[in-house]
This record gives C-alpha cells, sequence and structure tokens, in this order.
C-alpha cells in the first residue's frame, strides 16, 4: 500500500474513534445521566442542605468531653419571600426590625449572585422559639427551619484543648473549597486538628419547583437525595477527672499544667490557666469580644505556645550533655560559697552544703555547678574553637525536642528559641565570645526559651532514661488509628546508661531531706522524683518552674508545671505537680495533704502578673 493512502487511513480512522467519542459521550450526559440534567435544570430545583451531626470527643475512658445538642438554623430563599409582617415575624425570635431591613437590603444588592440560593437567616434558635415558628411559617413564604447540632460540655474544663468552632468565612471557603456559606469547622484546638474526622458529611433533600417557584414535590421521589453522614468520635488521651482537677488547681493563676503518659506520649492533661470557658465556646461568637480582650489572654494556650526561660531544669539537660562528653562523672565535685566569680561575673546560688558531687547537685539545685559544668562542656580541648563545641551542645540541647516544634496534634505548637553560633557572632563579634559570654545558659536562662510543653516531654525522656514518644491528644483505637509518627521512639543524642544518676538525683530533690529543694513533691509510697527551678524574668517576679514523674522505676506520669510570677519553683509549681501526681496514682489526695491542696487551690496570684489593659 502506498504511504499516501496508508496516511490517509489512518486518518479517517483517528477521525471515526473521535466522533464516536463524543457521540457516545453527548448520549451519556443528555440521556443517561441524571446528574448532568439535576445540574442543568437547576433553577427549576431547590436543594434542602442537611447538616451532620459532629462527632464527640471522648475521654481516655470514654467519658464525654464534647457532645452535641440540637437548635435549628431559620433559613431563607430570598427569590421565594413575599410580603410578611415584620413585626410578627420577629417578635417570635426575640429580634429587631433593624436586622431583618438590612438582611433584605444586602439580598436585594446581591440579588444576582443570590439567584435561588438558600441561605441562614437566623442561626441557633433555640427549640421553643422553632416550634412556634413551624405553627406559623405559612405566614412567611420563603423562610424554613433545618436542624443543626451546636456543641455541649458535660465537663466544665479543657476549654483550650477542645477549641471551638464557628461559621466558615470567605478567606476559609478559598482554602477549603469543600465548604460553602453557612457550614461550620473547628478553629482552633482539637476541632481544628481532627477536623477531617469529626466533620461528617453533608447530605440534601431536592424538591421540584413549578413555574412560579413554589416548591412542588420531591424530585424523582427523593431518588437522588443524599442522606447526612454523622462525624466520627474522636477518643482523646485526655483523663477528665485529671484535667478538671488541674484547672481548679491553676485557677487564678497565670500558666500552664502538663502532664504525660511516659510509656506513651498520650497527654493525660494539659492546662492552660486563666483558659477558655466551655460554657462560652458554643456561642463563641457572642463572647468573642469579651474573650479577646480579656488582659489575661484565656485564648492563648500557654502549654503550646508561651516559650519562656526553663530555669534550674535545665541544668538535667546540661548534666546529661556533660557526663556524655567525658567532662564530668557522677563523683565530680564542686565547690560553692554563694555564687559563681570570675572577675566582675557572678552568678549568685542559695545556701547549701559545699561541696557537691553530681546526684546532690540536683537536689540541692546548685547554680554554682552547673557554671562549671557548663564551662567544662564548651571549653572541651577536643573542639578547636568555640563555635564548634557550641553547636555540639546545640545539637545535643535539640535532640531533647529544645529549640523545634515536638510534631505534636496540637495546633499552633510553637517551637521555643534557640540561640545559634552565627546570632552571638553578630551579638559579640565574630570569635570574640566565650564560654562567660553565654554563661547564663548554665541555668536555663538567656537567649533559650521552652514551652511547658517541652518540660513536660524532657520529664517524660528522663523517665523512660533517654527515650520519648511524640506528645500527642488522639488515642489509638481499633477503629480509629493514631499517626504513625506518634509510634516512633525519639532518643537523645545522650548514652542511656547515663540517666539513671540523673533520676537518682531527682528523686533525692523530692525524697533526700534537708536541702532538698523539691520536698513538697514527697508523697509517701510514690517515689516522686523532681526538680526544681526558679526562672528569672526581667519584667517582674521570676517563674515558679518544676518536672517530675513517678513512680520512679515504673513511671505512670510526667509533669511540667510552669506558674509565671509566682516566685520559687519549691512555693508552688512544685506543690501543684506533685497534688495532680498523686490524684493520678492513688485517685484522691491524702488527709495529712490536704492542707496543701487547699491552699494550692485558694493562691491567687493573679495580681502577681504585669498585664496590659485596654
Amino acid at each position: 500500500m502506498a504511504p499516501s493512502r496508508q496516511r490517509k487511513n489512518v486518518l479517517l480512522f483517528s477521525i471515526i474513534i473521535v466522533f464516536t467519542l463524543i457521540v457516545a459521550r453527548l448520549f451519556n450526559i443528555q440521556i443517561i445521566s441524571k446528574y448532568y440534567r439535576i445540574n442543568a435544570e437547576n433553577n427549576a430545583l431547590k436543594y434542602e442542605t442537611l447538616y451532620p451531626a459532629r462527632g464527640l470527643i471522648l475521654d481516655r475512658n470514654g467519658q464525654i468531653l464534647v457532645s452535641n445538642k440540637i437548635t435549628y438554623d431559620i433559613m431563607v430563599t430570598p427569590v421565594e419571600v413575599a410580603e410578611f409582617d415584620t413585626l410578627e415575624f420577629c417578635s417570635i425570635f426575640g429580634i429587631d426590625t433593624s436586622f431583618v431591613h438590612s438582611k433584605f437590603r444586602e439580598y436585594r444588592k446581591y440579588r444576582s449572585r443570590i439567584g435561588f440560593q438558600t441561605l441562614p437567616f437566623i442561626k441557633q434558635v433555640s427549640g421553643e422559639h422553632y416550634n412556634i415558628f413551624i405553627e406559623q411559617q405559612y405566614k412567611f413564604p420563603g423562610f424554613s427551619g433545618t436542624p443543626r447540632t451546636i456543641r455541649t460540655y458535660p465537663i466544665n474544663a479543657g476549654g483550650n484543648l477542645y477549641g471551638y468552632i464557628s461559621e466558615v468565612d470567605a478567606a476559609y471557603i478559598k482554602n477549603n473549597p469543600d465548604y460553602k456559606q453557612g457550614d461550620h469547622a473547628g478553629r482552633t484546638g482539637m476541632e481544628m486538628a481532627y477536623e477531617e474526622q469529626l466533620r461528617g458529611e453533608k447530605g440534601y433533600n431536592i424538591y421540584l419547583r413549578d413555574a412560579h417557584n413554589r416548591i412542588k414535590e420531591r424530585y424523582e421521589e427523593g431518588e437522588y437525595d443524599k442522606a447526612a453522614v454523622a462525624g466520627k468520635d474522636v477518643t482523646s488521651t485526655i483523663d477528665a477527672i485529671l484535667q478538671a482537677y488541674g484547672e481548679e488547681l491553676m485557677q487564678n493563676k497565670v500558666g500552664s499544667l502538663v502532664a504525660i503518659e511516659p510509656s506513651t506520649g498520650e497527654i493525660l492533661t494539659m492546662v492552660s490557666s486563666p483558659g477558655l470557658e466551655t460554657s462560652k465556646l458554643a456561642e463563641i461568637n457572642k463572647y468573642y469580644q469579651e474573650i479577646v480582650t480579656d488582659p489575661y489572654k484565656p485564648m492563648f494556650n500557654r502549654a503550646v505556645m508561651s516559650p519562656q526561660p526553663p530555669g534550674s531544669v535545665f541544668k538535667l539537660v546540661n548534666g546529661l550533655i556533660g557526663l556524655q562528653e567525658g567532662v564530668i562523672t557522677p563523683a565530680t565535685a564542686y565547690s560553692c560559697h554563694g555564687a559563681y566569680t570570675v572577675g566582675n561575673l557572678r552568678v549568685g546560688c542559695h545556701g547549701h552544703p559545699s561541696p557537691l558531687d553530681f546526684r546532690r547537685s540536683i537536689m540541692m539545685s546548685c547554680n554554682t555547678y552547673y557554671c562549671y559544668v557548663f564551662r567544662a562542656i564548651l571549653d572541651n580541648p577536643k573542639y578547636e574553637i568555640i563555635r564548634d563545641s557550641f553547636t555540639k551542645w546545640k545539637e545535643y540541647v535539640e535532640s531533647f525536642g529544645f529549640g523545634m516544634k515536638l510534631n505534636t496534634d496540637i495546633p499552633s505548637e510553637q517551637a521555643g528559641t534557640m540561640p545559634t553560633a552565627e546570632w552571638y557572632d553578630r551579638l559579640h563579634g565574630k570569635n570574640r565570645w566565650r564560654s562567660l559570654s553565654i554563661i547564663s545558659l548554665a541555668i536555663g536562662q538567656g537567649e533559650i526559651g521552652s514551652t511547658p510543653l517541652h518540660l513536660a516531654n524532657l520529664a517524660a525522656t528522663i523517665a523512660n532514661r533517654g527515650w520519648c514518644y511524640t506528645p500527642h491528644l488522639q488515642k489509638e483505637m481499633p477503629d480509629n488509628p493514631i499517626d504513625p509518627r506518634f509510634k516512633e521512639r525519639h532518643y537523645t543524642m545522650v548514652d542511656t546508661s547515663w540517666f539513671e544518676c540523673v533520676v537518682e538525683g531527682m528523686y533525692l530533690a523530692v525524697n533526700g531531706g534537708p536541702g532538698a529543694t523539691g520536698r513538697l513533691a514527697s508523697v509517701s509510697g510514690l517515689e516522686i522524683c523532681g526538680k526544681t527551678g526558679t526562672a528569672q524574668n526581667p519584667h517582674g517576679n521570676d517563674h515558679s518552674v518544676f518536672i517530675c514523674f513517678a513512680p520512679k522505676d515504673d513511671p505512670k506520669i510526667a509533669v511540667a508545671a510552669y506558674i509565671e510570677n509566682a516566685g520559687f519553683g519549691s512555693t508552688w509549681a512544685c506543690p501543684i505537680s506533685a497534688l495532680l501526681v498523686e490524684k493520678y496514682l492513688n485517685g484522691e489526695i491524702s488527709k495529712e495533704r490536704k492542707w496543701l491542696e487547699t491552699n494550692m487551690m485558694n493562691g491567687y496570684l493573679l495580681d502577681r502578673v504585669t498585664v496590659s489593659r485596654r
């Protein structure tokens, strides 16, 4: 066959195939697929949206933390509205006529864009008002009602954890095209983190209009209606009883209290104080202005959003680095005479016996000891220049999770702050800074900042003798597995063999008798191991810090407390942490320690905090 004839046949064959495909597609669209008919005839159809019930949020024991209750939205299809008695309509819902008039001015302005759409008119109407409306609905053509669910909170605790839901705006819809005007979505907390599971799937009923735009009947007898699919429940790692107790301990204080189960990384409690009241979450729009202008910032989740100096609890990290680098041993002892002094530089310390070995330096929280340790790390002769030793120190510190996001499932988690060699070069001049220039890092001050979650994670890491799981809020369930990243162990750069002597030092800090800085955390039979911290604050009173875990050899809970402007770690953060541990492990506070519980709950520390009032 001639090449020209062959090309002609190929071209003809291709044209026949394309033509056949086009005809088949047109036949499918015009004859077979009702989906396209429904879209093409959209002006003759009315869609009634069916909103799903949002999934519940449960605590680790199955107790409901966030539930739903039925409310109603009054909807309007502006093109169907005829004249009606505005006063009578407003009296049903207790609204002002100006609200109705402003709404219809908006509808007239955007009538071409609105077309035949049905829009929300009044939201979250009570059942009582809705029933009155239903009886008189015939007087108000174009108006209808649809059931919605709003959140309820059986336990008045955990507002910052759960977060809130609100109607999506234009910016949200632009980034999430599956949502439409009138839809709601989680905006903070677990509601946001697990929006995809909790939200469910909308449904709809389709109705046929007549030539006068009146609803006639169900389209195709409901064949193309779609039922709403309820959202999926999420089981959290939170212990509801412990969460409520933690919030009682933290009332009238500014700060955070975080508890983790070391063996799993599950967050048992996360308190941010002052926090969001659950009674205001369901109607967040009503209270939003009040919340955002509160000088104590209740919407600000301090547990993950407030990097502060870790204070003396950071000595544990420096001690472990010193042991790993071989610049100290557990037997290394240093003398302290009330301060660490070199020339004009002075780092003060409190009175205690001297000299101290490593374990007793933790027990008595000696500043001088850790100034020696820090300088030994940075001035280690195996590093040629301080930039190298500092960079190595920084790598160690970051292996404990400091200076970075822990990659949890908590929205708005902050990384904290971590200085770099380049930053010190800019501050002091290249190669012009020494270990003494940054000696404040020895005791957890200076340029390092960590969130209370970082500190709780440190407590869990030490409890596990050198490893941790990423902290998380979703509990593993057979029908709802957690993200694989929450099952991966993370080891520090310090050999696990060194952690035991740190644990022993923390045990002595609580149970070691005279000189122990955490004696108020001692509970008979619990073997609590802890470390106090007093973080210096140039803007006011010092911050009270404490981390701990228990029991010593089979840890079930690790805790960090950070009480802003509360002074010594031993005074407030220490007893509050220990009470939380005792409540979790024993179920109640012993009679001998009830006085301590009363003092902590009644403590009013808000007047110590400097806030801006607008």
